[in-house]
Order: C-alpha cells, then structure tokens, then sequence
C-alpha cells in the first residue's frame, strides 16, 4: 500500500512539473550546465594540434578542471597543454611533443558555488595509417573454371581503411556476379576465365582521418587451359604456385565465406548488420536471401555486391533470428544459416534528466530512464560524488532511477549525475535542482508578428520564467474571455496553437504569466495568409531535338509575400545556358538536345511557404543509324543481314527498311528491298542472280527515319538462266494487214545474266498451224506483215540469255489490224414515247461485216423544223452514241411539236460504218412556256390594263390563256382569286371595278391541248383616291395661329404610267413631299414584307460623312419632319428593313426645299407713342443701341418677331424690353404683324425660342441701319415651333425697370 501511494505521488510531482526544463536566465543564480563536449571516442589526426571540449554555463560563470586516467590532470606543469578563457576547453600544441602521450580518457568538470556538472569520459586517440608491409608475392597461375581469393590484407589503421581494388591506370576492376570484393576487402572469383589474365590487380587502402591511399604489391594472375598449363609448367615451376591439376569441370556451388553450414553475428541496436555470403562453382552460382523467423525489414534492407552482402540499416531487437543465405546453380543448391543475436549499448526510454527549477517549499522529481540489452545498472552522484558519500538531505529520496524532492529549502541547489551503463557503453547525464523565488517574466519579444498560412497549424510562444512555474493565460483582442478551448490549444511551455488557422483568426493576442509573486504580460500579433498555390502546373512533353520546350507554372499567392520562382533540372540546379531562359511564370528551353531531358521542377517560395510542380521532358529525335552490317549465310539466291540497331533516342524503332543498290546495272540508284519489324536485328533476304548487291539499312521510329547505315560489302550473285519471261504481251494491228507484237521488257536484275533477247512467237489461232519464232534484243515490240484483216492470234514471248532460256511462256491473245465496217445496221425502227422522247431500234451488223471490235452505235438524229408555222428550220444534228452490242436507244430531250430526221451507225476500233437509210418521226405537242412579258398599263383608281406576249416557246397551238389576280395587304396576306378564260388571239385586257390604293397579283400562262404552262406573275398598285389627296392638301395648308400660308402641292411621278416589265426593285411606290408651317409632310405607298421602315433625311450639301437622321414610322403611310431649317434643302428617302442577313431596301431619294420665312418692316417714325416713350427715356434707349450694335456686330444671336401683338394698337408697335429689339414695319394692311418673342427674366436667350445670327439669314450678314437706328436690311429666319397659344404670351405694358434688366442681361 504504501509504495501504491508513492507512486501516486511521483505521478503528480512529475505532472506538476512537466515544464520545469526551462531555460534559467543567465542574470539568475544557477549550477553549471555543460553546454558542448568533445565525443566519448575522440580520434584526432596526429598532424594537428589536439583541442579537447568542454563549454558551460552557470551563475556565477563556473570554474574548470580535468582528471587524465581517472586523476587530476594539472594544466599549468605541461607546457604544451593550455585551457582557453573562460572555457573548459584543452589545446595541446604537439609541435613540442608527441601527440601518442596524449591518448589517454579525459573527463572535464566545471564548478560553482551551486553545483559541480561534469563530461563523458573523453577517450582521445590519434588515426593511424601505416604502410604495407613489403612482401613479395609470387605471379598465380590457375586453370580455368576454378575458384580464386585474391587477399587483400590491409594494415590495421583507425578507423579502419576503405579497400578497393583498381588497375594500374587507377580505373577500378570490373566486378560481378562472377567476380566481387569481400567485407574485409579480398577479391573473390566464383570461377576464373581466360580474360581474367592480367598483371596489375592491386588492392589500395583509403585512410579518411589523414586523406592517404596506400596500395598492395601488384598481383599478376595467369589463367590457362590444361593443356597450356602442361606446356609451360617448365617455364614457372621455380617461381609459381599451381593450384590445380585436374580439370575444371562444371560443379554446383559451395561457400568460401563464410564456412560451414552455419554461423553466427551480434550486431548492436542502431548499428548496421552486414552479413555476406560468398560461392564458388560453375556455371556462377546465384545468392538470394531470406530470413527463417520471419520477413526481411522492406525499407531498412538492402542488396549489395551483386546479391552477396544483406545489409540491414537501424538494427532493431526484432531483427534478431536466423538468417539464410542460398547459392544455387544448374547442378545444385547449397544453403548457410546465420544466427543474429542483438544487443544494446544503454538507451534512453524517454528523454534524458532535465533540470528542475523549484520555488522553497516544492517538490519535483528527477528520472533517469533508460533500457539496454543486457539490462544497464544505473548510479547517481551530487557535485561529482557517489550520492552514498554525499550530504545527507532529508527533502531528497533515491529510488532507483528516480530522485524525489520534497520540501526543498534554499540552498539545496545541486548538480546530480545519472550514469546509465552496460557491458556495450554507458549514458551520463547532469541535471541540476535550483531553488529560487522570482516572479513571472516573459521571455518572448513583445509584439512579435507571427505570419502563418491559412489552414495551417499557427504556434504562438509565451516562454516565461518565474518560480514558482508562471501559469499561462491567453486573450485576444478585446480580452473578454481566455483562450482555453476549440480551436486553441493551450500547450504546458504556454504556446498556444491553432490547428487550421483561418483568416479571422488573425489579429492581436495577449499572453498573461502570473504566479504567487506577480505577474507581466506580453503582445503577439498573428496575421495569416493565402496560401501559395500553383494552378497551371507543367505538363509532360516530348519534344523533337532542335525544337523549343515550354513549360508553364501559374503560381497564386498572398499579395502581401514576395514570391521566388525556383526552376530545377533533376532536383539540380538549372545549366548555365543561355538555352534555358526563366520568365515569371515559363520555363523555355531553345535548340532542345538530349542532354535535356530530365524532369524539371518549379518552385514557388515565399517566406512562409512554397509549393511545386514536376513535369518531365522527352527529346525524342530520328533513330541513329544502324551500324555494324554482316553477311552470313551465303548462297547462290539469298544471304542474310544482321546489325547493331543505332539509338532510339526515347522513341522506340517501330522497323528497320533495307535498301540494295545493284552497281552491275544501276550503279548510284538504292532500291527498297523489304521490311522487318523494329524489334529484329537480321533479315533472310532473296537475292537475284547476276547481280552486285551492296545493302545499307534504315531505322525508323515515329520522328521519321535515320540515315542509312554505312553500306555493307559488295555480295555478287552468279549468273544463271532467266526465272521469268516478259509480261504484258499483247497483239494489236496498227494497219489493217499487220500485227504489233508487244511486252514489257525484263529488267537487268530481272535477266540475271548476260546476253538477255527475247524469243518472239505467233500463230493464227484455231488453224493448227505452226509457231512462228523471231528473236530481238534491244526492244520491246515486234511487227508482223501480211496478216489477214482482223482475225485472232496466239503469241509468246520467251526471254533467253547466254545461260539459258525461261520457263515456257503463257500464250496471249491478240488481233491483227481492224478495218472500218462495211455494212450498216438493219430494220431500223423508231418509236414516239412522248412529246420529248423516242426510242430507236435496230438490227444487229453480223460480225463478218464489222471487220473490228464492236465498240457500239450511234445515232445522229437533228430537228428539222418545228410543226408551228411561225419556228425557224433546224438542221444542228446531234449524236447519241450507244457502247456494247446494243439493239436500240432512246433520244432524250426532244423539242415538242417538232419534225426530226436520224439514221443509225455501227463503229469499231477503226471508225464508223456506212449510216442507214434517214428516216423522219415526229413529236407530238407539250405544254407551253411562259408567256414573254406581261406589263401594266393605264393604272386608274378601279382599273387598269394587262399586256402581255405570247410564249416564245410554245410547243403546240395556243388555245387559250388563263389570268387570275388577287388582292394582297400590307401585312403581305393575300385575297380571294378571281379567275378569267382568254382566247388565244388576246395580247391584253382591262380590269374594272378594283380597289382604290390596293397592291394587286397577276398570274397569266399559256394553254395548248397537252394542258397549260407556267405562269408568268406581276403586281401593281392602283391610285390613291383624288378625294383623299385633296383632303392632305387641306390638313398640310391650314396654318396652327390661323394664319393662312400657300400650300405646297403633293409631289406627283409623271402623269404617264410607264409599264412594268417586272416586280419594282424597290417596294417603296408614290413617294410624294409637302412642306408647311410645322414640317414637311413625306407620304409614301409600302408593298414589302420588312416590319422596319424609316424615315432618313440629311442637308442636300452636307460636308463629308454627315449621318442620316432617321425617324421610326412603322405601319404609317406619312410622316411629318418638323425642326427643319428655312431656306435649306434637305435629301429625303425611304428605308425597310429585314433581318440582318437581309438586304436593305431604300426608294429613290426626294429633294425637300424649306422656304425662307420673309421678315416684315415696321416704319418706326409712324408709331406716334413709341416717340413719346423715346423721348421720356432717350439716355437709357441711346445706351442700349449701341450695346445691342456691338452685339450684332459680333455674331450674336437674336429673337425674330413673328406675330403682332394682338392686344396693341396695330399702327404702333413699341420697343420691347425685354429682347432689345424694335417693333417691326409693317407695309401692308392685310398682313397681320407677327408676334414678338420675349426673353426670359434671367436675360438668357434660349435656344429653342430662337438660335439665328445675322449669318443666319438669306442675304447675309451685310444688313444696314436708316438714320432712326431702326434695322432696314431684309432677313429670314428659321421656323420656330410654338409651345404654347397665343393667349399665353405675356402683354405686360414696357418699364424702364425692364429695360435695365434686359441691360443687365446683356453686359
């Protein structure tokens, strides 16, 4: 029970003060802490000065000494040795002395008045690498096949030597399978061959400490078959060993390493297990590995030596076992078991004894745990001494591993070691107890910014110090509540941490310490960041030598961190050549060659992280050519040809092309002989005889071919009879009594031999007579005289040279020469399938008369007139030729109503025949064409008139004609049809009792007795009604104010109707324009099918590209166009239009004179109350004179009157204040004056109300003044549009005070 309760308080003391390994301030009272020491094994190189370790820490800064060989070692009587300042650290200078007095085991200790810490023991030895005992070593003669160790025996050095074994050229040995170095450096042969003979196998031994190679005594090693060993034992006996008299026979394996059928290793935790099995026999025996107790670690296990050495990385317990090693041949197995034990050197189970920091009245706890095979025994020691011989100290309790403090006290600080040892090596370790009392500090930097990347863990540290342990609390931003739940994570060295980091995570933290004797704070900033991501990554290329490679790598990251891209070849660094150029986000290799390929990486760093992205490259070019051709296989009619396929270059040679050049009778001209697949390397190729074949090979792969390969020896092939005779023998007369023989010569690799003619036969077939022979050389065809006209023949054709002639030829066929025919075809008869077709027959020409090859008939056949009177006489003839043995034809495409003549031929290879008797048919009729024209005539408001002619081709009597008309709407929908019958002798009718103003079709075609032809159509409006007309008239003439202004008439097209041939291009009819007071009127008839029509018009002299004004009048026939200007001419039309892969549809433009509107002059000198006025105000009237001169002298604007002032008296008409001008002179009764315009109360002159300058007007700026200052010069203004009636003009009587403010205005 009571060690129960113990361990339960150890449990909360370690707990309690998991964070107690704190780094003490250095301003603080504390032990000493070793802080670097040399290592337990300290080999130095006897040619440097040696430097022993030893750095501490501690307050007050500790004093140090040293123990040699376990005692006090003084520094200051050797002269050679000196400790460095305020260092533990040992120099011995050795050029005073030998470095050898100095390898003995050190151990430095470093005190203060809180502790002592002291170091490992420090074993100091110096590296050797002594020489190679001279030895003589005798040349080795061995026979072949048997086995062979060639001892290397290096010189004990430290650390042991590296071995390797190297030619006298230092170029390393080849080894194999068959050939390979042991562990401890020999070389082994499995068995010897002939080629192993040389005299330069030398072992070198590499020492690393002193950078020295020292090398062996050349061996020189002879291997000989038996019988050479036989013949020349008498010139080695006195200086060799012979190792073998018997022969080498093939035997299955057996080991030279290790012996026996089994052994056994012990291997240390963490180290390397190298076991190694070595075999001789013959054949080379193979070695494979396993492991009896289990499986081989996968990822720490390695083969080395060509299967001969397992290597086990990181030994393990569970590596311990039996191990096999198997050798095996065709002739047998053998196998060795290897027993591996392991052990362990003292390890620590979980870490080392940390210090402990203890306020007065604590308790904590000090473990040392550690394991070991065997299991290690562990001791303590305070200060350097055995703990047993130590103080006693009732707060301190020894329990095995584990020293328990309790109530500690000022002044127990101490230095406690824990040695932890075993038969393998041993762990020393120092840890101190400090008691203290301070209160928190916070080691952290204030306001540190910690930057982390968006979902990534975020670390934030509070490092504090206090005693008692400073508890941690954290907060963020407002401080409202600690920060001790999801998603922080409050870690006991009192860092917080974030899991994933998100962007509203970021932001200002605060960090607390507080313990019993106070506490501080501390600020941390967090901001995150976007991560650096690569979205458009390099892709895979294969790229054709010569070519450019791009790779692309699109990179995204925080604005706020600078990136660097990083391009590496291989995980190298890029080549320095001017071939690779880096852009921002592209890699670009030029003149890519195969020392490109590789896979190349980009990196995107920022500060905080990175990413990247791998592609490779391929360069991929035309197969090098082959190389290395061989004849073998030699024969009169074949050889066969081996090489040595040239490099892929990354594309696999999908097949090799052989070519041949025959220099016997082609010399200079290569041939494609054949084809095999890109996987062979040899071809069985048929030669011919008489030949003298050179042959060069090609590879190709799917960049395109390589070039040839050097061309192989000449291979000549004897000559011999020919092995084929000529094809495409053929027999044709060119004249009627010959016969022209004809072939295809042989080639001169076809006549395989010299002397190559050819053996001509003939005879007339079914006579049974016999062959006809004729030879010829040098040609290829052959005349025959005299032979009958046209009658079969049996021809050969036989090549022959001086070695023999060919196989018996196959007989051809042929004709002597054809004749024209002599007789024309009989019984010819023709029959009238209808109107534009008849069908001719005739009787066969029997074959005697033809004299040829049937080829076929013709029919010459010609229209000789027309059955109506009024169609000319045709005499064009036409032939319609019939190929093969035919007995009749049909005659196509005949003329109705027609009278035809023709006769019929017979024809052969020669020509035609006699023709037969003419005869004539004729063709019944058809139905008409179309009328030729139809027009309109004598278009009325209700009638109008149709003309029209008869059909050009009328195929028959015309019996009649048949018209039908029907209304059609704007929306282009059409009406009822009304149907007339005419006879035959009308050319026109009229139509009564039509609408007015409707678009109207016509539909007229021609009848004969076959029935009636097409029609031919036409539309046509008819008038617009007079009454409708007069009535526009009115509307347009009747001015808004009453007043009373001339109409304009309605513009007419002529008074003539000219006919219409065919539909109007344009769909726009009776475009006619009216101008008034408020506008011009356009009106317009519309007959097409576009919804859009438009109003466009513009000046008639508008300066370079003015734009049509438009105006929108869907569904309306007339339009108004206000805002015109007086005096000006203006181009007017009409526009439709359709969809947009429509045609714009416009009528014929209209020119639209505006009248200039007259102004009218007032005789001030009459106006009796204006002179009273003047002379009330004369200063003020003289002033504004002469400000409104000045006005219009620069180009001002000024309002028109246009109406008298109703109200006033119709003789006077006053000056008005407001618009600077005078009442206006009116020089007719009957004419009303016209109103003037005011100006608005801010003196403004709007340009609605009037925008003319003098400029402005019909006789231009050069008007003049009368004496009376009144304005004499005649001038028209614009038309203005009124906005209101003229009951709301203002009639206020004049003021001078108006006048001032019309003054006002204008300065």
């Amino acid at each position: 029970m009571e060690r129960r309760r113990m361990d339960a308080a150890l449990l909360v003391l370690l707990l309690g003060h998991l964070a107690a390994a704190l780094e003490v301030p250095l301003d603080l009272p504390q032990p000493p802490t070793i802080t670097h020491q040399s290592p337990k094994d300290y080999i130095i190189d006897p040619r440097e000065n040696i430097i022993i370790h030893c750095e501490a820490k501690g307050k007050p800064h500790p004093s140090f000494s040293w123990t040699r060989n376990g005692t006090h070692f003084n520094i200051d009587e050797d002269t050679n040795v000196s400790m460095k300042p305020h260092s533990g650290t040992l120099v011995v200078d050795i050029s005073g002395a030998k470095a050898e007095q100095y390898e003995c085991v050190y151990q430095c200790t470093a005190r203060n008045k809180h502790g002592t810490a002291v170091s490992n023991n420090i074993v100091v030895r110096q590296s050797r690498s002594p020489l190679w005992s001279k030895e003589r070593i005798n040349p080795i003669v061995v026979q072949e096949g048997v086995s062979l160790v060639l001892p290397c025996r290096p010189p004990a050095g430290l650390p042991p030597p590296i071995i390797f074994w190297m030619d006298n050229n230092f170029q390393r040995l080849p080894q194999s399978n068959r050939v390979s170095q042991s562990l401890n450096g020999d070389l082994y042969f499995s068995n010897v061959l002939r080629e192993d003979s040389r005299n330069d196998y030398i072992c070198y031994a590499r020492f690393p400490y002193t950078q020295t190679i020292q090398q062996k005594q050349p061996i020189s090693l002879k291997v000989l078959s038996l019988d050479a060993i036989n013949d020349t034992m008498a010139a080695f006996y006195n200086d060799t060993d012979l190792f073998s008299d018997d022969p080498a026979d093939e035997r299955k394996p057996t080991f030279l390493v290790p012996s026996g059928p089994s052994s056994s290793k012990t291997v240390l935790r963490g180290q390397v297990l190298e076991m190694e099995c070595i075999a001789e026999g013959l054949p080379t025996p193979d070695i494979s590995w396993s492991k009896v107790s289990g499986e081989l670690p996968a990822k720490r296990t390695y083969f080395l030596h060509y299967q001969r050495t397992l290597r086990i990385v990181n030994v393990s317990e569970s590596d311990a076992g039996d191990y096999r090693c198997t050798a095996r041949n065709k002739l047998g197995t053998v196998h060795h078991n290897i027993h591996v034990m392991v052990k362990a050197a003292p390890y620590w189970i979980s870490a080392q004894p940390r210090n402990l920091v203890l306020a007065p009245g604590e308790n904590g706890v000090l473990t040392c745990r550690a394991s070991g095979t065997p299991k290690p025994s562990i001791t303590w020691a305070m200060n350097g001494i055995p703990i047993e011989n130590s103080p006693k100290d009732l707060s301190r309790k020894v329990e095995d591993d584990t020293i328990i403090f309790t109530d500690v006290q000022t002044g127990s600080s101490a230095v406690y070691q824990c040695n932890v040892s075993n038969p393998y090596g041993y762990l020393l370790s120092n840890a101190f107890i400090n008691v203290l009392s301070e209160p928190p500090r916070v080691l952290t930097p204030a306001n540190k910014v910690y930057q982390v990347i968006k979902n990534h863990p975020a670390l934030m540290d509070c490092a504090s110090f206090g005693s008692p342990i400073p508890k941690i609390t954290w907060f963020k931003d407002s401080r409202s509540s600690t920060l001790d739940g999801d998603p922080y994570i409050l870690h006991d060295n009192g860092t917080i941490e974030i899991h994933t980091a998100q962007a509203h995570n970021a932001g200002k933290y605060t960090c607390v310490a507080r313990n019993s004797l106070g506490k501080e704070e501390n600020h941390i900033l967090l901001e995150v960041k976007e991560p650096t991501r690569i979205l458009k990554q390099p892709e895979y290329k294969v790229v054709q030598r010569g070519r450019s490679a791009v790779f692309q790598c699109k990179v995204k990251h925080d604005p706020s961190l600078v990136p660097t891209m990083t391009w590496l070849k291989d995980d190298g660094e890029l080549p320095d050549d001017e071939r690779f150029y880096v852009d921002s986000d592209s890699l670009t290799i030029t003149e890519v060659s195969e020392i490109d390929a590789g896979v190349y990486t980009c990196i995107m760093n920022t500060t905080l992280d990175h990413d990247s992205a791998s592609a490779e490259l391929t360069v991929v070019e035309q197969p090098d050519p082959p190389t290395d051709l061989e004849l073998t296989d030699q024969k009169k009619r074949s050889v066969q040809l081996t090489w040595t396929p040239g490099d892929e270059h990354n594309s696999p040679i999908m097949k090799f092309l052989i070519q041949y050049e025959d220099s016997l009778h082609h010399r200079g001209h290569w041939h494609n002989l054949t084809e095999v697949a890109g996987t062979r390397t040899t071809a069985h190729l048929k030669l011919s005889p008489y030949a003298h074949y050179t042959f060069r090979v090609l590879g190709l792969n799917a960049v395109g071919l390589s070039r040839p390969s050097f061309p192989s020896r000449v291979y000549k092939t004897e000559p011999a009879a020919p092995d084929e005779n000529p094809t495409g023998v053929q027999g044709l007369g060119t004249e009627h009594d010959n016969l022209v023989i004809s072939w295809k010569p042989l080639t001169g690799l076809q006549s395989n031999g010299p002397g190559l003619h050819y053996r001509v036969m003939w005879r007339q077939k079914a006579v049974n007579s016999d062959w006809n022979t004729a030879s010829v050389a040098n040609t290829s065809k052959f005349v025959v005289s005299g032979t009958p006209t046209f009658v079969p023949y049996e021809l050969k054709v036989q090549a022959v040279n001086d070695h023999g002639a060919a196989p018996d030829p196959a007989i051809a066929h042929g004709y002597s020469g054809e004749d024209l025919p002599v007789a024309a075809p009989n019984n010819v008869q023709v029959m009238v399938l209808n109107s534009s077709l008849a069908e001719v027959h005739w009787d066969p020409v029997p074959s005697k008369f033809i004299r040829g090859h049937l080829k076929g008939y013709k029919v010459y056949y010609w229209k000789e007139r027309s059955l109506h009177k009024h169609n000319p006489h045709h005499v064009e003839k036409e032939i319609l030729t019939f190929s093969g043995n035919h007995s009749h034809g049909k005659l196509p495409g005949l003329h109705p109503y027609s009278l035809y003549s023709f006769n019929v031929r017979i024809y052969n290879g020669k020509g035609e025949g006699p023709p037969s008797p003419t005869q004539e048919f004729e063709t019944p009729e058809g139905v008409p064409g179309a009328p030729t024209s139809l027009l309109v005539t004598n278009t009325d408001l209700d009638s109008l008139t149709l003309e029209w002619n008869p059909p050009h081709v009328r195929n028959g009597r015309i019996t009649g004609y048949t018209l039908k008309y029907q209304p059609v709407n704007n929306s282009n929908e059409l009406g009822p049809v009304e149907e007339l019958a005419l006879s035959a002798n009308e050319t026109s009718v009229t139509l009564s009792n039509l609408r007015h103003s409707t678009r109207y079709k016509f539909y007229l075609n021609a009848k004969t007795e076959r029935g009636a032809g097409p029609t031919i159509s036409q539309e046509t409006v008819t008038i617009m009604d007079e009454a409708l007309i007069s009535q526009l008239d009115v509307d347009v003439g009747t001015g808004v104010g009453g007043n009373t202004q001339t109409s304009h008439p309605i513009a007419r097209p002529p008074p003539h109707h000219p006919h219409n041939n065919a539909m109007p291009a344009s769909p726009f009819r009776n475009v006619n324009s009216s101008v008034g007071d408020d506008g011009a009127l356009i009106s317009w008839e519309y007959w097409g099918p576009e919804k859009s029509v438009y109003v466009e018009y513009k000046l008639q002299n508008s300066e370079g590209e003015e734009e049509w004004q438009k105006e929108l009048v869907n569904g309306s026939q007339n339009v108004m166009l206000k805002g015109l200007k007086g005096g000006l001419s203006y181009r007017v039309r009409l526009v439709a239009k359709g969809h947009h892969d429509q045609p714009l549809h416009q009528s014929q433009e209209l020119l639209v004179k505006v009248p200039a509107v007259a102004s009218r002059q007032v005789d001030i000198a009459t106006q009796g109350w204006f002179i009273g006025l003047m002379c009330a105000i004369a200063l003020l009237i003289l002033i504004l004179l002469i400000i409104c001169f000045i006005q219009r002298n620069k180009g001002g604007k000024y309002p028109v009157k246009e109406k008298e002032d109703a109200h006033t008296d119709p003789e006077f008409q006053p000056m008005k204040d407001d618009d600077c001008t005078f009442g206006e002179y009116s020089d007719n009764e009957d004419h009303k004056p016209l109103k003037g315009s005011r100006t608005p109360s801010n003196g403004t002159v709007k340009r609605g109300d009037s925008d003319d300058s003098l400029v402005d007007y019909g006789e231009g700026g050069d008007g003049q003044f009368n004496e009376d200052g009144s304005f004499i010069g005649q001038y028209s203004g614009k038309s203005v549009s009124r906005e209101t009636a003229e009951g709301h003009e203002s009639s206020e009587a004049p003021s001078p005070i108006n006048a001032m403010n019309s003054l006002n205005s204008f300065v």
